[in-house]
């Protein structure tokens, strides 16, 4: 019978059973569901709702299941939750007096609670993740501070950028993703428990006190919202999908990167697989597993805005379905992290092969159409000319360095002898130093404030 028997003249089917039970997913919170109760007894002891005495077995006995479970002696195969299989036991081991440990709570309030401990966890381990993959892009930065490689478009050499300026653009998205983390946490970090199961208690409780064991800077306000909201859940599944976004954009680039017609990395070996066909494939998988996985955390937040979109206040049991999300999305985040932190470090950049494919093309042109109107020529007309200039060298099978100032002089008289010193390849990449850009003077301003931001406490 369930320990809801009272009500019932039956006892629920077998498949019902099977269907309403989550233990499967649910058991992973464990550890949240008891350190929850000790601190719940405690209150309840302090309050004066149980005695001290009869508190203190209960938490004796909380301490012994987690100890067995982490043995591996107790499992709760067939049992609905891990919220019910503990009390469960609790009560199965001191009788009577472990059935007052539910006293002044709902499972409604104590779910909120183990997810919210729980998610606290994985974003404060999660923030150390992506300090330690920014740091790997900042090492990489410097260690390549001066080597140049083509800018895309529309996967069309744009302009030739700097290895480094394109290494930072990835540590200021991780950036942006950490700031979301850490402003979500602060909005999980909030103590749940007592709200029952949507109207509070009539019973002397202190929440403040609960909150202040499990360590949570402030408690809930409304008991309504408490239970039937899970948006604390959809912000971080929002900004996971961010971060994954991010980290699956770095893989198809990687993957570009590493074919033979870039040629731009090698991945070490240790990081790739290859074919049970053809003996000399080297295939990017860690890469392509990442920006496979990062569609398993979209569909995460889907599937819970999906769920929650139509649901009356309060609790439903819809709500049971978050599980999932909330137990897979991290352990996906986490283990892209650690992997690419290390692959990183292990590619081989091939810095020629990079340089060689800058030089080739038009790189110059948006420098000559500056050029130009640094000398009073208006934009519109600088880039114009550009165009006819380019289209000439096309027709003649030539580039920008192979034209005498004489053929410059054709398109326009403001054309010297310095022209040539603009449009060399470093020329071109060095002096960008727009702040933001990828001049050498701006990326040293990048990296100096890259360092700071790695400095700061999470």
């Amino acid at each position: 019978m369930s320990l809801w028997e009272g009500r019932f003249k039956e006892d629920m089917d077998d498949l019902v059973k099977k269907f309403t039970s989550s233990i499967a997913v649910d058991m992973k919170l464990y550890k949240y569901d008891i350190m929850g109760s000790v601190a719940h007894a405690k209150m309840l002891a302090k309050c004066g709702i149980i005695p001290p005495g009869e508190a203190q077995k209960i938490i004796q006995t909380l301490e012994a299941i987690q100890k067995d479970i982490e043995a591996g002696r107790l499992t709760f195969d067939g049992k609905e939750d891990i919220h019910l299989a503990i009390e469960e036991e609790v009560i199965k081991r001191v009788g009577e007096t472990g059935k007052k440990l539910h006293t002044a709570r709902s499972r409604n309030d104590q779910i909120a609670l183990d997810e919210r401990l729980y998610l606290r966890d994985e974003i404060r381990e999660i923030l150390h993740l992506i300090v330690d993959f920014q740091k790997t892009h900042l090492e990489l930065a410097k260690s390549y501070s001066e080597v140049i490689l083509p800018g895309y478009t529309h996967l069309q050499y744009a302009q030739p950028i700097l290895l480094a300026h394109y290494l930072l653009a990835y540590f200021w998205m991780l950036e942006r993703d950490k700031e979301r983390l850490k402003s979500c946490l602060e909005r999980v970090n909030v103590m749940p428990l007592g709200a029952g199961a949507l109207a509070g208690t009539s019973l002397p409780i202190d929440r403040d006190y609960v909150a202040e064991l499990l360590d949570f800077p402030k408690i809930s306000e409304n008991s309504l919202d408490t239970v039937s909201d899970r948006d604390y859940l959809l912000e971080f599944l929002a900004a996971s999908a961010l971060l994954m976004m991010h980290l699956s954009r770095l893989s198809e680039d990687l993957i570009l990167w590493s074919s033979p017609p870039f040629s731009f990395i090698e991945i070490e070996d240790a990081f790739t697989t290859g074919s049970s066909l053809m003996p000399h494939k080297k295939n990017p998988d860690v890469a392509e597993l990442i920006r496979g996985k990062t569609g398993r955390v979209y569909g995460d937040l889907i599937s819970l805005l999906t769920m929650m979109k139509g649901l009356p206040l309060s609790y439903n049991r819809d709500m049971q379905e978050d599980k999932l999300p909330l137990l897979q999305t991290p352990e996906i985040i986490k283990e892209s992290l650690r992997i690419y932190a290390r692959m990183l470090k292990n590619t081989k950049i091939n810095t020629h092969q990079m340089e060689k494919e800058a030089r080739e093309g038009f790189f110059a042109s948006t420098d000559l159409v500056d050029y130009l109107v640094e000398r009073g020529v208006p934009f519109r007309e600088a880039h114009q000319l550009l165009g006819r200039m380019v289209k000439y060298c096309l027709e003649k099978g030539r580039r920008f360095q192979d034209l005498t100032l004489e053929e410059y002089g054709h398109f326009s008289p403001l054309f010297e002898k310095d022209v040539f010193e603009r449009i060399k390849l470093k020329s071109c990449v060095f002096g960008k130093n727009s702040p933001g850009g990828t001049g050498k003077r701006s990326l040293k301003h990048q990296m100096e404030l890259a360092k700071l931001r790695l400095e700061e406490k999470i």
